[in-house]
């Protein structure tokens, strides 16, 4: 007969069996599928392999790894995050800026396109999985919010400058020069004498393509259709023999799992590459996932999708290929084409296996011109005109944030880029919360109550008492001016001044800084005989300062739920002294 488990032991487990559930995989993106809705999400998967095979294969020659590489991210890395991400919407795969961040940070360690460079972008997918796992274990999902949107809008337009400058050349049927944007733009220019004109009557046909499906109609395949069409044509005309361009050899079947192999004296790129990659992943991905989920008024688990992003890495370092990341131009593909879960891109992963199995020797026909021109116009959507404009309307300062940041990426580099673009977002709001917004209460002209105006001499909430608000969370870096701002109040000439009330309803949190200036502060109004008050409605924040001694002591001060409680208490004669 079984010995009774002991007191405690069944709830134990049945805790380590919950703990343990959290972490197995639960499709939320997949499930649960709608019966109406398939048809649609079938429709939409065939429309995004239609669409995003020729993006991602023009997306190699921003890696520069082989053209398949770019088809196996559309396979074991889109049915990774479709099992085991929570957005029923997030299209992970290629990414122009992950991969811009590859070739800029291996391309000195390995020749571009060599199988040692090829195993160093794996290695940064496992890389990228591993910091992703990380995050998710520590729930630092949160940590996406630390870049900024006018920084976002530098980087991925800084890396569209960056790639559209370095395909520029591709369309003339010229080598690539120059590190920077400025540079590789000068040194085409000054080579168009030597321009191929069949690889640029090749880039003309594709682009005059592309532009007619989009004026019909944006939801027409133009890329594929340029794809297509380009391989026949090459076909047909024996474009290799005729001296042009082509991809080449292209390996067909199934990508096979191998672990990556890096030397000792490669570890350090590798690292430097995956960490720039993993914030821009989190970055994008995260703020790709929560708009789709505000949508459709869905719950956005960032942690869970750090989980499928891991898995999604980590299936692409073993197979073969490079980072992947979540993309807001395939997400809006499947979108628009009316797909509402990740059943779209299992549809699109299992298109991509077909063409690995049965139609990859075409591919080795497609003139190189193609891709380049693919590519360029990939750079220009990169950039974010509409987002640019609007923050030179709207936010002068934070235009600026995202225009040295596309100049930085585009000119030196993607991972100085993302430095300096989350140095100058903390800069941004460190400098909002130094110089927050102060005001004073004064009364309405209809003698119908209080309202705020600019600080200002001699504006008093009634005679001898003024109503201070100061709305920022007050810490050592703005404590200085707080204190100098009010006794430059209170000492203004030719005013009696008797009582102040300090508006702290706008107040979260004050540090031990902050909170000996106030303690100072309090004391020197004592001394000069002005009372004063305090307004929060916060319990948290009454017992924090009552902590640091606010509430204490001859000079203590009050605190109340208005500013109009805090102005009768003060407006009424001191009590005798105890």
């Amino acid at each position: 007969m079984p010995r009774p488990a002991p007191p405690g032991h069944s709830s134990e487990l049945q805790r380590t069996i919950v703990d343990l559930g959290a972490w197995l995989p639960r499709p939320t993106g997949l499930l649960p599928l709608r019966r109406d809705q398939v048809a649609a999400d079938v429709l939409a998967g065939l429309t995004l392999a239609a669409l995003a095979i020729p993006e991602v294969m023009g997306y190699t020659r921003i890696s520069q790894t082989p053209v398949i590489t770019g088809l196996y991210t559309m396979l074991l890395p889109m049915v990774a995050f479709a099992v085991l991400g929570a957005s029923r919407h997030l299209v992970v795969a290629a990414d122009s800026a992950t991969a811009a961040i590859l070739v800029a940070t291996l391309g000195g360690v390995a020749p571009p396109g060599s199988a040692s460079y090829l195993g160093l972008t794996m290695a940064v997918a496992v890389g990228v999985a591993l910091f992703l796992l990380l995050a998710a274990l520590l729930r630092l999902g949160f940590l996406a919010d630390f870049l900024s949107r006018s920084a976002l809008i530098g980087l991925l337009s800084g890396i569209g400058v960056q790639v559209a400058a370095s395909e520029l050349a591709g369309l003339f049927g010229l080598p690539r020069q120059g590190q920077g944007a400025v540079q590789q733009l000068l040194a085409t220019l000054a080579r168009l004498p030597q321009s191929r004109i069949d690889h640029l009557l090749v880039a003309l046909g594709v682009l005059g393509l592309i532009a007619v499906c989009r004026r019909l109609d944006r939801r027409l395949p133009g890329a594929l259709i340029a794809v297509s069409g380009s391989i026949l044509v090459s076909a047909l005309l024996d474009f290799p023999g005729r001296g042009l361009d082509v991809v080449g050899a292209v390996p067909g079947g199934l990508p096979h799992l191998v672990l990556p192999v890096v030397a000792p004296s490669q570890w350090n790129a590798v690292l430097v590459s995956a960490a720039s990659c993993f914030v821009v992943v989190l970055a994008q991905s995260s703020a790709t996932a929560r708009a789709y989920a505000q949508r459709y008024r869905e719950r956005s688990l960032e942690n869970v999708d750090l989980v499928g992003l891991a898995s999604a890495n980590l299936a692409a370092g073993l197979s073969g290929t490079f980072v992947v990341n979540g993309s807001p131009t395939k997400t809006e593909m499947v979108d628009a084409a009316g797909g509402r879960s990740q059943l779209a891109h299992l549809t699109a992963a299992a298109v991509v296996l077909l063409v690995l199995l049965f139609f990859t020797r075409p591919l080795e026909l497609l003139p190189a011109a193609v891709l380049s021109t693919i590519v360029f116009l990939i750079g220009l959507k990169l950039i974010d005109w509409t987002g640019l404009r609007e923050l030179w309307r709207l936010q002068r300062n934070e235009f600026l944030i995202a225009l040295a940041t596309v100049i930085t990426v585009a000119q030196v580099g993607v991972m100085p880029g993302i430095l300096l673009a989350v140095v100058l977002s903390l800069i941004e709001q460190v400098r909002h919360t130094y110089r927050p917004r102060t005001c004073l209460w004064a009364p309405r002209a209809d003698g119908t109550g209080l309202h705020t105006v600019p600080v200002a001499p001699g504006v008093f909430a009634v005679p001898g008492i003024l109503a201070y608000r100061f709305e920022a969370n007050l810490f050592y870096a703005n404590a200085n001016r707080f204190t100098e701002e009010v006794l430059a109040l209170v000492t203004q000439p030719g005013a009696i001044v008797e009582g102040l009330v300090v508006d702290a309803s706008g107040i979260d949190d004050v540090d031990y800084s902050a909170a000996k200036a106030l303690l100072e502060l309090r004391d020197r109004l004592a001394g000069s005989g002005v009372r004063s008050a305090l307004v929060t409605n916060s319990r948290a924040m009454v017992e924090e300062l009552h902590r640091f001694g606010l509430g204490r002591g001859p000079n203590s001060m009050g605190t109340f739920g208005s500013v109009p409680e805090a102005i009768a208490q003060l407006s009424c004669p001191p009590g005798p002294e105890s």
